[in-house]
C-alpha cells in the first residue's frame, strides 16, 4: 500500500514543472509606416508580395532565382544545422524516456591465497578458480519531477526554430544578392552599350574633323581634341567589362558554379528590368512574422527562458526507477535455472544537499543570459523598423534622382544637336561639340546607373521587409532526423 502510494505521489509530481514560461514578447508599433518623402515612391500598405522578384518582369532573373534554392551551398549548410539541432532535441528528449540494456558476461577467475581470502578460512578443499556467468537486464526512468529535462527539451526545440530561422535569413539574403548582383550587371551593360555607341559616334566626329583639316576649315588642335575624345571614350570600356564578369562570376558563386559557368548565358546583353509601379509595405506590426532576424530572436529568447527553468528544477529533489532481472551462476549448466535468477527493483531518490554554489550561479548565469536575449530581440525590432524606413526613404530619393537625370539626358542631346550643327557651319570649334558629346555620355551613363540605384535600393527594402525566404523552403530537402 506504502509501495503503491509513493508511486502515485511521484507520478503527481512529475507533472509538475518549474520555471517561467515562455510568452512571446510585444513592442509598440505604429499603425503604418511613416509619410514617404514623396508621392513618387510608389509604396503603399499592402501585403508584402513574398515572390516580388517577379514584379521586375524578368525571365531570366527568374530563371536563375529558381536554381538559387536548390544549388546555394550557404542554403544547404543551414538546412544541416538545422539536421544538428533537431538530433540534439532528440538527444534532450530522450532523457526523459525509459531506457533498457542488456549485457551478458562470463569470466574466469583465480582467487589470491594472500588477498582478501587470507582474511578468512576457506573451506578444506576450497577451489580457489571458477567460471563465473552473468545474464543482466536492466532498465531505468527518470521521472523528471519538476521538469528539468521538458525544460531542456523545450530550449533544444526553440534551437531548432532557431536554425530554422537562420536559414530562412541565409536564404533572403542569398537571393537577395543574386538579384542585386543582377540588376547591376544589367546596369554595367547599359553603360557598355552606351559607351560603345558613344565611341562610333566620336569616330564619326573624328573623320569628320580630318576631311574638314584636308580642306583647310579644320586645326590641329581639332584633331587632337577629337582623338583625345576617342582614347577617352575607349579607355572607359576595360573597367565596364570587368565589371561585367565579375558580375556574372558573382552570380555563377551563388549558384555553386566555377567561375565564367554563366558567361555564355549572361553575357548576351538584356535591357534593364523595370520596377513595379508600386510596393506594398505591410506594417510594422508584421515585420516580426516576415523577418527571420526577429523570428531567430525570439526562438533565442525561447530557448534562453527555457534555460531558466531547467536551473531552477535543478534546486529540486529527482527520483529515478531503477530495475534489473538476470541469472548468476558459477557453472554453465545451471545458467537459466530458476536458482540462478535475481532481480532488484527500486527508486533512487536524489536530493541536492550542498552543491558549493553551483546551481545557485548556474541560475544566475541563465536569468543574465535570458535578459541578452530580450534586450537582442528588442535590438531586431528596433533594427528592421530603421532597415525599412531607411530603404523606403532612399528608395523616394533615387526616384526623384532619375527624374532629374532623365531630364538632364534630353538638354545634353539638345546642346550636341546645336553644337554639331555650330560646327559644321563654322561657327564654333571642335571644342564645344566635344563638350556636348562628353555632357550626353556622362548623362546617359548617369541614367543607367541611376535606374540601377532604383533597382538594387528596392531590393534592398524588399530585404528589409522580410518577404522572400518562402522560395528556398520547398528547394531543399527537408531531411529530418531519425
Amino acid at each position: 500500500m506504502r509501495r503503491s502510494s509513493a508511486l502515485s505521489l511521484a507520478l503527481l509530481l512529475a507533472g509538475c514543472t518549474v520555471g517561467p514560461n515562455y510568452t512571446p514578447p510585444h513592442m509598440h508599433a505604429a499603425g503604418q509606416w511613416g509619410e514617404e518623402p514623396r508621392a513618387s515612391s510608389s509604396t503603399y500598405s499592402g501585403a508584402v508580395d513574398i515572390s516580388w522578384w517577379h514584379s521586375f518582369k524578368d525571365a531570366e532573373l527568374d530563371t536563375l532565382v529558381s536554381r538559387l534554392g536548390a544549388q546555394n551551398l550557404e542554403i544547404q549548410a543551414a538546412m544541416a544545422r538545422i539536421g544538428q539541432a533537431r538530433a540534439q532535441t532528440q538527444v534532450a528528449a530522450a532523457q526523459g524516456l525509459p531506457s533498457a540494456n542488456w549485457a551478458g558476461s562470463y569470466g574466469w577467475t583465480q582467487q589470491s591465497k594472500r588477498g582478501f581470502l587470507s582474511l578468512a578460512e576457506p573451506a578444506p578443499g576450497a577451489n580457489l578458480q571458477y567460471n563465473y556467468y552473468t545474464n543482466i537486464a536492466a532498465s531505468s526512468w527518470d521521472l523528471d519531477l519538476f521538469g528539468m529535462v521538458r525544460r531542456s527539451v523545450e530550449a533544444q526545440r526553440a534551437g531548432t526554430a532557431s536554425a530554422e530561422a537562420a536559414r530562412r535569413g541565409v536564404a533572403l539574403a542569398t537571393l537577395a544578392d543574386l538579384v542585386a548582383d543582377y540588376m547591376r550587371l544589367r546596369g554595367t551593360q547599359a553603360q557598355i552599350v552606351l559607351t560603345e555607341r558613344d565611341l562610333k559616334l566620336v569616330l564619326h566626329d573624328l573623320a569628320l574633323v580630318q576631311d574638314r583639316k584636308r580642306e583647310g576649315a579644320a586645326t590641329t588642335l581639332d584633331i587632337a581634341q577629337a582623338r583625345a575624345r576617342v582614347a577617352t571614350t575607349e579607355g572607359a570600356l576595360p573597367p565596364l567589362r570587368d565589371a561585367q564578369a565579375a558580375l556574372i562570376n558573382a552570380i555563377g558563386l551563388l549558384l555553386a558554379l566555377p567561375p565564367r559557368a554563366l558567361e555564355r548565358e549572361l553575357a548576351t546583353v538584356a535591357p534593364q528590368p523595370g520596377v513595379p509601379e508600386g510596393v506594398p509595405v505591410g506594417f510594422p506590426s508584421q515585420l516580426a512574422q516576415r523577418r527571420p532576424d526577429i523570428l531567430e530572436a525570439d526562438a533565442r529568447l525561447h530557448a534562453a527562458t527555457a534555460r531558466v527553468g531547467a536551473a531552477k528544477a535543478s534546486f529540486y529533489p529527482d527520483i529515478t526507477l531503477t530495475g534489473s532481472i538476470g541469472t548468476q551462476s558459477l557453472s554453465a549448466s545451471d545458467f537459466f535455472m530458476p536458482a540462478a535468477k535475481y532481480f532488484q527493483l527500486g527508486p533512487t531518490l536524489n536530493v541536492p544537499l550542498f552543491e558549493g554554489g553551483r546551481l545557485r550561479g548556474m541560475l544566475h548565469l541563465r536569468q543574465n543570459q535570458q535578459k541578452e536575449a530580450a534586450l537582442a530581440y528588442r535590438q531586431s525590432v528596433l533594427n528592421a523598423w530603421r532597415e525599412v524606413d531607411d530603404a523606403m526613404t532612399a528608395y523616394a530619393q533615387a526616384q526623384d534622382r532619375f527624374q532629374r537625370v532623365s531630364e538632364a539626358v534630353e538638354q545634353n542631346h539638345q546642346v550636341l544637336t546645336a553644337a554639331r550643327q555650330r560646327y559644321v557651319a563654322g561657327a564654333t570649334t571642335f571644342l564645344e561639340v566635344d563638350q556636348a558629346e562628353a555632357a550626353v555620355l556622362s548623362s546617359e551613363t548617369a541614367k543607367a546607373a541611376s535606374q540601377t540605384q532604383i533597382e538594387t535600393i528596392l531590393v534592398s527594402l524588399y530585404r528589409a521587409l522580410g518577404g522572400g525566404w518562402q522560395f528556398a523552403e520547398t528547394s531543399v530537402p527537408d531531411h529530418k532526423g531519425a
